[in-house]
């Protein structure tokens, strides 16, 4: 079933500036000013080695994870980029994600990928 108060945003751009003047400009605004009643920010493939390595990117984490956005990785491509402890560290919760994407996709949810 569909929750269309829920949304969730795919991040695989590793680009800081589209990081920092959408994603998380988005992301933050939508929870603090109601936009959206939940916010889940998937981040994916090179995303996950952006954020282990930049400090700028880490402030905009705890930025978001302080407003409610939940912020959660994949597994896999934390693994193979070796930076699954890092994002633990950052309060990221990570997980595979190739079963609930599909999820998310078979179930029409609100998904805005960057």
């Amino acid at each position: 079933m569909s929750d269309s108060r829920h949304l969730y945003v795919l991040w695989t751009n590793d680009n800081p500036i589209t990081a920092e003047k959408m994603v998380f400009m988005y992301t933050i605004n939508s929870i603090l000013k109601g936009w959206w009643e939940k916010v889940t920010l998937i981040v994916w493939g090179a995303t996950t080695k952006l954020v282990s390595e930049n400090a700028e990117i880490q402030e905009k984490i705890k930025e978001a994870l302080e407003a409610g956005v939940h912020i959660t990785a994949c597994k896999a491509c934390a693994d193979q980029l070796g930076v699954t402890d890092d994002l633990k560290k950052l309060g990221i919760e990570v997980i595979y994600w190739g079963v609930p994407l599909t999820d998310i996709l078979k179930n029409d949810e609100k998904l805005l990928t960057i």
